[in-house]
């Protein structure tokens, strides 16, 4: 089917041998917000059953509103008498605000979706079983309450990228009769959607085009751990490669100024491009090494990349991995994956051809502990005028801003810093 342009800078192309992809329309500048896109899917990576949850984990299942995934206030979590903000039905759902719960009950959290995530916590097989699980089941359930709600948003989930392959058939076929098993309470028009090769085909989807939305980096151990997964429509047609040149942000926490939706990412230019480029982000953090990436494209997306710079890294890769088993079997200190890109790239200076993405990680990567994520340049207008306030948190490379910046002097989507989950 025919994809219509989500904007005037970008459209979406059959590229050979990558499949659809997202072309620029003309020149783009770095630091260019290239995309806002909306969810037509979201939903929890919380566990499902609370009896799998350990006590370390189990005030993550009440630390977001259950509609927009925001971080509930302090005095929200947790709090059971806090009825302003329950689903009025099972009690046990909760919302930042009467105004999401109203929402939600007429969307993502309808009747239906109440009872049958009612179901599986009080009666279900899904004990024991992987956190993957439950969360897919959750996508499940969501699906098939998105063919009841908004059928043009379910065929555009259908026209997605991703065909079943034997893990998410084995899936469909163990959660395939615990959703059927809701046919009784479903609405009238979605109770003959139900069928095994449907529930595969939706898994797929998921699989190759969920985007992950970030929690908080945690103040234990200053790790980030996805809190939902969302659909979007145009942002699932970027490709990837291992060095981007654009990156995504989401601003969860937000409070968007312009009536955009909190769970709307946007895409930025990392640097400038031109016209008929494809626009491509990575699938997650650039720091990983190639055979890290390889394993993990290949499991998870069933591809294998041959991006400029693995070209470049599959004829060191290898070594450089038998080095690090020596080093460890030896009882000596490995170096970490930073520090082997920064002491390449100053001893690469002569000779490019060893290591020509040396720049990239000096210059785009983020050097917090943990972060992993790509720092996006500002838009030159934006550069400008924080030059002239002479703001305080200026890097020394001239137009980046580091991460953890956003609603800073009010100056709102300032974070251009992106940790990928997809």
């Amino acid at each position: 089917m025919s994809v219509a342009a989500p904007s005037s800078l970008l459209k979406v192309e059959e590229i050979q041998g990558r499949g659809r992809g997202m072309v620029a329309s003309q020149p783009l500048k770095a630091g260019q917000i290239v995309l806002r896109d909306s969810p037509i899917l979201l939903y929890s990576a919380l566990p499902l059953i609370p009896q799998s949850l350990s006590s370390s984990s189990s005030t993550l299942a009440s630390s977001f509103c259950d509609h927009c995934f925001r971080t509930l206030p302090s005095s929200l979590q947790g709090d059971s008498s806090s009825s302003a903000v329950l689903c009025p039905s099972c009690r046990h759902y909760r919302f930042c605000s009467s105004n999401c719960l109203s929402k939600a009950l007429n969307s993502s959290h309808s009747s239906w979706v109440c009872q049958a995530l009612s179901h599986f916590q009080a009666n279900s097989p899904l004990i024991g079983h992987p956190l993957e699980l439950q969360v897919q089941a959750q996508f499940l359930i969501a699906s098939y309450n998105l063919a009841n709600i908004s059928p043009s948003d379910f065929q555009i989930l259908l026209s997605l990228h991703g065909s079943p392959d034997d893990a998410t058939i084995s899936a469909a076929q163990f959660l395939h009769p615990l959703i059927s098993s809701l046919c009784s309470i479903a609405p009238i028009g979605l109770q003959n959607v139900f069928s095994l090769e449907l529930t595969s085909a939706l898994l797929a989807k998921d699989k190759y085009n969920a985007f992950g939305l970030m929690q908080p980096v945690s103040v234990d151990d200053g790790q980030r751990s996805v809190r939902a997964y969302g659909i979007y429509p145009y942002a699932s047609f970027f490709n990837h490669d291992c060095l981007p040149n654009a990156c995504r942000f989401d601003y969860v926490d937000s409070n968007p100024p312009d009536g955009s939706n909190n769970t709307d990412i946007i895409v930025r230019m990392i640097h400038d491009v031109p016209q008929g480029r494809e626009i491509c982000l990575s699938y997650f953090p650039v720091n990983e090494n190639y055979a890290s990436r390889q394993k993990r494209l290949m499991e998870d997306y069933g591809f294998t990349c041959n991006c400029d710079r693995c070209n470049v890294e599959s004829n060191w890769s290898d070594n450089d991995d038998t080095i690090e088993e020596d080093n460890a079997e030896d009882g000596e200190e490995v170096m970490d994956e930073e520090d082997q890109y920064e002491n390449m790239a100053a001893s690469d200076t002569d000779n490019n051809n060893d290591f020509p993405h040396a720049y990239f990680f000096l210059r785009y990567m983020c050097d917090r502990p943990n972060c992993g994520g790509t720092l996006a340049p500002l838009p030159p207008q934006v550069d400008m005028m924080m030059s002239k306030m002479k703001l305080p948190w200026r890097t020394e490379s001239p137009g980046i801003v580091a991460c953890g910046l956003r609603d800073f002097y009010n100056l709102p989507m300032l974070d251009f810093c992106s940790s990928y989950t997809l």
